[in-house]
Protein backbone atom coordinates (compact mmCIF):
# COMPACT_ATOMS: atom_id res chain seq x y z
CA UNK A 1 0.00 0.00 0.00
CA UNK A 2 1.20 3.40 -0.91
CA UNK A 3 0.29 6.52 1.78
CA UNK A 4 1.53 9.59 2.45
CA UNK A 5 3.78 9.38 5.18
CA UNK A 6 2.67 10.43 9.00
CA UNK A 7 4.81 11.46 12.00
CA UNK A 8 5.58 8.38 13.14
CA UNK A 9 7.24 7.02 9.69
CA UNK A 10 9.94 9.13 10.35
CA UNK A 11 12.29 7.28 12.02
CA UNK A 12 11.66 4.39 9.13
CA UNK A 13 12.28 6.95 6.56
CA UNK A 14 15.33 8.07 8.23
CA UNK A 15 16.35 4.77 8.14
CA UNK A 16 16.51 4.25 4.41
CA UNK A 17 17.71 6.88 3.53
CA UNK A 18 20.81 6.40 6.11
CA UNK A 19 21.11 2.92 4.29
CA UNK A 20 21.85 4.96 0.95
CA UNK A 21 23.06 8.06 1.51
CA UNK A 22 26.73 7.09 2.47
CA UNK A 23 26.93 5.42 -0.74
CA UNK A 24 26.05 8.09 -2.86
CA UNK A 25 22.55 7.62 -3.86
CA UNK A 26 20.79 9.68 -2.03
CA UNK A 27 21.11 12.83 -0.30
CA UNK A 28 21.66 12.43 3.74
CA UNK A 29 18.29 14.39 5.48
CA UNK A 30 18.49 15.37 9.39
CA UNK A 31 15.57 14.46 11.30
CA UNK A 32 14.60 18.22 11.40
CA UNK A 33 14.94 18.46 7.67
CA UNK A 34 12.72 15.46 7.36
CA UNK A 35 9.93 16.47 10.19
CA UNK A 36 10.13 19.71 7.77
CA UNK A 37 9.28 18.33 4.76
CA UNK A 38 7.35 15.13 5.99
CA UNK A 39 4.26 16.29 3.31
CA UNK A 40 6.35 15.75 0.59
CA UNK A 41 7.20 11.80 0.93
CA UNK A 42 5.18 8.59 0.20
CA UNK A 43 5.61 5.28 1.54
CA UNK A 44 5.04 1.98 0.58
CA UNK A 45 4.32 -0.69 3.40
CA UNK A 46 4.05 -4.07 2.86
CA UNK A 47 3.18 -6.38 6.35
CA UNK A 48 2.89 -3.19 8.41
CA UNK A 49 6.57 -2.08 7.68
CA UNK A 50 7.98 0.80 5.47
CA UNK A 51 10.04 -1.11 2.61
CA UNK A 52 10.17 2.12 0.04
CA UNK A 53 10.16 5.73 0.55
CA UNK A 54 10.46 8.71 -2.08
CA UNK A 55 9.37 12.34 -1.81
CA UNK A 56 7.91 14.95 -4.21
CA UNK A 57 9.20 18.44 -3.60
CA UNK A 58 8.06 20.91 -5.19
CA UNK A 59 10.80 23.86 -6.43
CA UNK A 60 9.40 26.37 -8.51
CA UNK A 61 6.39 28.07 -9.91
CA UNK A 62 5.76 25.06 -12.56
CA UNK A 63 8.30 22.44 -11.46
CA UNK A 64 8.39 19.52 -9.00
CA UNK A 65 11.81 17.11 -7.94
CA UNK A 66 11.36 13.23 -7.21
CA UNK A 67 14.01 12.88 -4.35
CA UNK A 68 15.03 10.20 -1.90
CA UNK A 69 13.73 7.31 -3.75
CA UNK A 70 14.86 4.41 -1.58
CA UNK A 71 13.66 1.12 -1.70
CA UNK A 72 14.93 -1.98 0.68
CA UNK A 73 17.18 -3.94 -0.78
CA UNK A 74 15.73 -7.73 -0.60
CA UNK A 75 12.65 -5.16 -2.15
CA UNK A 76 14.46 -3.98 -5.27
CA UNK A 77 13.54 -4.83 -8.68
CA UNK A 78 10.04 -5.76 -7.91
CA UNK A 79 8.29 -2.63 -9.60
CA UNK A 80 8.25 -0.49 -6.30
CA UNK A 81 10.14 2.26 -7.12
CA UNK A 82 8.12 2.57 -10.37
CA UNK A 83 5.20 2.53 -7.96
CA UNK A 84 5.97 5.13 -5.80
CA UNK A 85 7.32 7.47 -8.39
CA UNK A 86 4.25 7.27 -10.47
CA UNK A 87 2.18 8.45 -6.91
CA UNK A 88 4.90 11.66 -6.81
CA UNK A 89 3.96 12.13 -10.95
CA UNK A 90 -0.08 11.75 -9.96
CA UNK A 91 0.45 14.09 -7.20
CA UNK A 92 2.47 16.49 -9.73
CA UNK A 93 -0.06 16.59 -12.03
CA UNK A 94 -2.77 17.43 -9.42
CA UNK A 95 -0.62 19.96 -7.64
CA UNK A 96 -0.16 21.94 -11.39
CA UNK A 97 3.36 21.00 -12.30
CA UNK A 98 4.00 21.11 -15.79
CA UNK A 99 7.43 19.66 -15.55
CA UNK A 100 9.13 16.96 -13.33
CA UNK A 101 12.82 16.34 -12.77
CA UNK A 102 15.37 13.95 -11.13
CA UNK A 103 18.94 13.84 -10.44
CA UNK A 104 20.33 10.46 -10.44
CA UNK A 105 22.63 7.66 -11.11
CA UNK A 106 19.97 4.95 -12.62
CA UNK A 107 18.39 7.57 -15.86
CA UNK A 108 17.13 4.32 -17.44
CA UNK A 109 15.05 3.52 -14.17
CA UNK A 110 13.65 7.18 -14.94
CA UNK A 111 14.00 7.14 -19.06
CA UNK A 112 11.20 3.81 -19.01
CA UNK A 113 8.48 6.37 -17.46
CA UNK A 114 9.39 8.84 -19.75
CA UNK A 115 12.02 10.90 -18.65
CA UNK A 116 14.53 12.58 -21.12
CA UNK A 117 18.05 13.25 -19.96
CA UNK A 118 18.61 17.05 -19.57
CA UNK A 119 21.72 19.14 -19.46
CA UNK A 120 21.59 20.39 -15.99
CA UNK A 121 21.76 23.77 -16.69
CA UNK A 122 17.75 24.03 -17.90
CA UNK A 123 16.91 23.28 -14.24
CA UNK A 124 16.31 26.86 -11.95
CA UNK A 125 19.82 27.40 -10.03
CA UNK A 126 17.12 27.39 -7.15
CA UNK A 127 17.44 23.90 -6.56
CA UNK A 128 21.31 23.41 -6.36
CA UNK A 129 21.03 24.64 -2.55
CA UNK A 130 20.71 21.01 -1.52
CA UNK A 131 23.48 20.14 -3.48
CA UNK A 132 25.73 22.02 -0.89
CA UNK A 133 24.77 18.87 1.32
CA UNK A 134 26.48 16.58 -1.01
CA UNK A 135 30.16 14.86 -0.41
CA UNK A 136 30.55 15.55 -4.40
CA UNK A 137 29.61 18.93 -4.61
CA UNK A 138 30.39 20.93 -6.71
CA UNK A 139 31.62 18.40 -9.08
CA UNK A 140 28.01 16.44 -9.47
CA UNK A 141 28.26 13.51 -11.97
CA UNK A 142 24.55 12.91 -11.38
CA UNK A 143 22.28 12.39 -14.50
CA UNK A 144 19.47 15.19 -14.90
CA UNK A 145 16.32 13.82 -16.20
CA UNK A 146 12.95 15.89 -16.81
CA UNK A 147 9.01 14.86 -18.07
CA UNK A 148 7.31 16.95 -19.16
CA UNK A 149 3.29 16.40 -17.94
CA UNK A 150 0.37 17.06 -19.95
Amino acid sequence: MIRKARLDDIKEIQRLIKLYAPRGGILPRSLSELYEHLRDFFVLVQNHKIIGICALHICWEDMAEIRSLAVEEKDQNKGIGVKLVKACLKESKFLGAKRVFALTYRPEFFEKMGFKRVDKAVLPHKIWTDCLKCVKFPDCDEIAVLKELG
